[in-house]
């Protein structure tokens, strides 16, 4: 936001001119800061055109990308180590970053630092940005003196949340494509093609086989109602979403997730190593484990391992092990929860659950180079099935007629 000021140097020389600043309190911070006493300070009313205006809905305004915080991490890593005040950090990377999203965030985090809250509270007020394991790990590093060393765990955390994103979608690239290329087949078939052998059927007069009159009947039903059937699936699409938002649809949807075929084991393995890796440097950082847990469960993307999550942190809080509750959770392998048990009798948890990390990693890993090779066989055999109806129901009405026209001759 742009304010107007009116001020005096330390010349007692009247200074005027504008400001961007978050607040009127965060712009007289900024000119206390340049040597300039505020006498006013008033709104800048800006003639925004509709562009602007668009970009200022929530819809249209761009969101913090995982490589920006990794970078925004790295930095305050190094700033923080180097010894710089913390507030001097924050306005420097606000003024550089070239997100202006992120900009915003850090120039409200500086505000809120200057009035004398904490990093980690004033991060929890934009929990689209930073998540709850990002403002826990903060609030442990502001807590134990070690902020540095929080933000370069963070740092590597996002750094492998965005390879395996990035490993994920370079495995279903290929799957993807094959996909969209046969609807757009589909499409074309049944909105071009069929039809215009219809016609040439109809003016024959011929019988047509069962398979043919299937493939004229779905073509001229899409022809007639793919307006509404658009429309119908816009709606389930909306509804279905809102369904995912409640509680127990997206607990629900997380389930059902996890046991699609050939995906479904893929994403449970990537969830167990983010949250195993997650707890480990959450017990590393000194947390407590019932704590750690509500945080790491509160961070996991998929609502129903966050629930087995919280059952383990009930258990504990009972007086039960961390080895009897994850076997009560049913979540891990034999080899995962002899890898706990030994953990905690040599009291070193954290490093075997890293341990179980790796060993999840490694299974991520050969997962994603055999997914492709795993759905290329089913959209071959797809598109074969789909060659083999098109192909008989469009040319056994061709057979026919010129069987019948060779008899005739």
């Amino acid at each position: 936001m742009q304010y107007r000021y009116r001020g005096k140097d330390n010349r007692g020389v009247v200074q005027q001119g504008m400001l961007s600043a978050t607040s009127e309190d965060a712009a007289a911070s900024e000119l206390m800061r340049q040597g300039i006493t505020p006498l006013s300070i008033s709104v800048q009313e800006e003639k925004a055109g509709s562009f602007s205006k668009l970009n200022e809905l929530p819809l249209f305004r761009g969101a913090v990308t995982l490589d920006e915080l990794i970078v925004f991490c790295r930095q305050m890593h190094a700033l923080t180590k180097a010894g710089i005040p913390l507030i001097r950090t924050m306005r420097g990377l606000a003024d550089t970053t070239r997100s202006p999203m992120l900009a915003e965030v850090l120039h409200d985090i500086t505000s809120r630092l200057e009035g004398g809250t904490t990093m980690a509270t004033a991060m929890q007020a934009h929990p689209r940005v930073f998540s709850e394991l990002f403002v826990a790990m903060i609030h442990v590093g502001e807590n134990t003196g070690m902020l540095d060393d929080s933000f370069r765990r963070l740092s590597e955390i996002l750094e492998l949340e965005r390879d395996t994103k990035r490993r994920v979608k370079q495995a279903l690239r290929y799957p993807t494509f094959v996909v969209v290329a046969l609807l757009a087949a589909l499409m074309v078939v049944n909105f071009l093609v069929i039809p215009k052998f219809a016609t040439v059927f109809n003016k024959l007069g011929a019988d047509l086989p069962f398979l043919t009159r299937v493939l004229v009947g779905t073509s001229e039903f899409l022809l007639a109602y793919w307006p509404i059937m658009l429309f119908g699936l816009a709606v389930a699409a909306v509804l279905i979403r809102q369904w995912k938002n409640t509680e127990s649809g997206r607990l629900t949807w997380d389930r059902y997730k996890l046991r699609v075929p050939i995906i479904g084991p893929l994403l449970e393995l990537i969830t167990l190593s983010r949250f195993a890796r997650n707890f480990a440097t959450m017990l590393k950082a000194g947390m407590p484990v019932t704590q750690a847990l509500t945080v790491v469960a509160d961070a996991t993307d998929n609502a129903w391992v966050g629930r087995h999550i919280r059952d383990m942190r009930t258990g504990i809080e009972r007086g039960e092990s961390l080895l009897r509750t994850a076997r009560h959770s049913g979540m891990f392998t034999p080899l995962i929860l002899q890898m706990i048990a030994v953990g905690e009798e040599t009291g070193s948890v954290d490093d075997m659950l890293n341990n179980v990390a790796d060993f999840y990693d490694e299974d991520v890993d050969y997962g994603l180079k055999r997914l492709a090779e795993s759905i290329e066989p089913i959209l071959i055999v797809a598109m074969g099935v789909l060659v083999l109806i098109l192909a008989l129901g469009v040319f056994l009405p061709i057979w026919d007629l010129g069987a019948a026209a060779m008899g005739r001759g």
